[in-house]
């Protein structure tokens, strides 16, 4: 049937986009042309239904029917877009067509224009709002998926829109160079070694090239063969600093620095969720819950108990939060690769993950009741906040923790402790993280898992 090619669709979407922005800039102004700017509507008919590959990780639907999505900064999704829509293509005989939703975009999510209303705004301008912006579709609510259009992203445009302003609010750079890979940490030690580890890789011949700084300065690779790390500011005034390792296609690895605790987890992975990052991985400090641990010991989640509470009415705590074995296997190998054949050091098990950052201080009885019949290992504030959102908004995910204190068995964190074991891990623990995504980079297709896919309430897109 005649419609257009993915590529073309994704073309027809951006030039959409740009035209109605631009006529937003002049609207603004004269307000009777406001109207006009609208984001673009994705349709995609799939007039019959067969089975597919069974093993399609994405790109497939349980029944025929019209599938579509209203977007928003479409240049932005460009490769992920034409990717989804080819698999589509492939899979069925479908036509895909552009047109207009008429939503219109309100002008604080248009580049430029965020200050250009004043207070007295004219009906036909409309302010952002809070009531467009759900996860109902991430979320599987019914009537999101039993209208006379199914949907076909995961995130209506304002709930896109909201996300983007608030990466930008929170880590004070623009979404435009966030990478596919994310590590997340508490501490700025760990950002500091990234940034090493980035300063070096633009020396070489690597796949990377350029290093954009929490403060928004970029360095590119001609900058570094002549700059030391001590000429780099860590400084940043944002609540979650952000460094990005740039590679061709956003490929490189994204570090951000959330702050502590369970909140900041959900808060960060609500809005990058929207981005279809290809993978995020939490490297933090944890308590040790094993009387044979050491201070330095690494712990791999296979497992997550929830105690943080967040996400509970999202996702039921019956709900099992599976370890994503290609993840896993990536930072076992980046593990043995930093730290050799030896991995005694490194155990896999439950993560529990909790909102009270005093949780050792409960009476002995009240922890035994907490933990008498749990299985964990370790025990933190944001893995299982990060695994559960990465497993809701079907984000690959993993969890690498390094033991810093043993509370239950009479090594409570204290602070000079806790510095000579940060000075001597910090750069290894890094470094372990980093050769895991450097090896999964070679093959990304190994992360287009299945596993994360739900028994209903699902999009066609990854």
């Amino acid at each position: 049937m005649s419609g257009l090619t993915p590529a073309a669709a994704v073309e027809k979407l951006k030039r959409h986009y740009d035209t109605v922005t631009a006529i937003a800039r002049t609207a603004i102004y004269e307000p009777h042309k406001y109207p006009q700017v609208t984001y673009p509507k994705l349709i995609v008919d799939i007039h019959s239904w067969h089975p597919v590959d069974r093993t399609e990780p994405f790109g497939y639907v349980e029944e025929a029917g019209t599938y579509t999505a209203c977007l928003s900064k479409p240049a932005l999704m460009e490769p992920y877009l034409v990717e989804q829509l080819e698999r589509l293509a492939r899979n069925y005989d479908c036509t895909i067509t552009v047109g207009d939703s008429g939503v219109r975009i309100p002008p604080e999510f248009i580049d430029g224009l965020a200050g250009a209303v004043g207070a007295k705004r004219a009906p036909e301008i409309p302010r952002p709002t809070l009531d467009d912006v759900d996860d109902a579709i991430i979320d599987g609510d019914w009537d999101a998926f039993h209208g006379p259009e199914k949907p076909l992203f995961h995130f209506t445009p304002q709930r896109f829109d909201i996300a983007c302003e608030r990466i930008e609010h929170y880590t004070g750079l623009p979404v435009e160079t966030v990478q596919k890979y994310i590590l997340f940490t508490n501490y700025g030690m760990h950002t500091n070694e990234f940034l090493r580890y980035g300063l070096a890789e633009l020396h070489t011949d690597s796949r990377y090239t350029a290093l954009v700084l929490a403060d928004g300065r970029t360095i590119t690779k001609a900058q570094a063969a002549t700059m030391d790390i001590s000429a780099l500011t860590m400084e940043s005034h944002y609540q979650m600093p952000r460094y990005d390792l740039i590679s061709p296609g956003n490929r490189g690895i994204t570090m951000i620095n959330i702050g502590v605790g369970p909140s900041n987890a959900k808060t960060i992975t609500d809005c990058l969720a929207v981005l279809r990052p290809d993978l995020w991985i939490m490297i933090g400090h944890c308590a040790g819950l094993d009387g044979r641990m050491r201070m330095g010991d690494l712990i791999l989640g296979n497992a997550y108990q929830r105690s943080d509470h967040l996400l509970d009415t999202h996702i039921p705590t019956e709900f099992p939060i599976p370890a994503v074995p290609e993840v896993q296997r990536a930072l076992e190998s980046g593990v043995a690769e930093v730290y050799g054949a030896d991995l005694s050091l490194m155990r896999t098990g439950t993560v529990i993950s909790t909102d009270d950052r005093n949780w050792e201080w409960h009476t002995p009885k009240a922890l035994w009741e907490w933990l008498r019949c749990s299985t964990a290992i370790a025990c933190d504030m944001e893995s299982a906040t990060l695994a559960a959102n990465g497993y809701r908004y079907r984000i690959p995910y993993g969890t690498l923790l390094s033991v810093s204190d043993l509370p239950l068995h009479a090594v409570p964190k204290l602070p000079a402790a806790a510095q000579a074991f940060y000075s001597s891990s910090k750069e290894a623990h890094v470094m372990c993280a980093v050769r895991a995504v450097e090896n999964l980079a070679e093959s990304p297709h190994r992360l287009r898992t299945r596993k994360l896919r739900r028994t209903v309430a699902e999009v066609p897109f990854r």
